[in-house]
């Protein structure tokens, strides 16, 4: 699954709430995310109307180190379409 590239700072984080993000605070254009869990993880993510591949790339292969995973199945699950069996 190929990731978006017109994916925005709020739509990412609205998309990580998937897999256990909060917005935790809002400073000037980013924002700072918190998973929580067995250990707790902090994420700033820029507030950009459309985020550079290769922050959104940094951000995503970070989350999926946290959770364990790799980057092609946090990609799977969070951008998975609700109409596919499975999800």
């Amino acid at each position: 699954m190929r990731i978006p590239r017109d994916t925005g700072g709020e739509d990412l984080a609205k998309i990580l709430e998937k897999v256990g993000y909060r917005v935790t605070r809002q400073t000037g254009s980013h924002m700072r995310l918190t998973a929580t869990g067995p250990c707790e993880h902090h994420l700033t993510i820029p507030r950009h109307k459309s985020l550079r591949l290769g922050t959104l790339n940094g951000i995503l292969t970070d989350v999926a180190r946290h959770l364990s995973i790799s980057k092609h199945e946090l990609v799977r699950r969070i951008w998975a379409h609700e109409d596919e069996p499975g999800t």
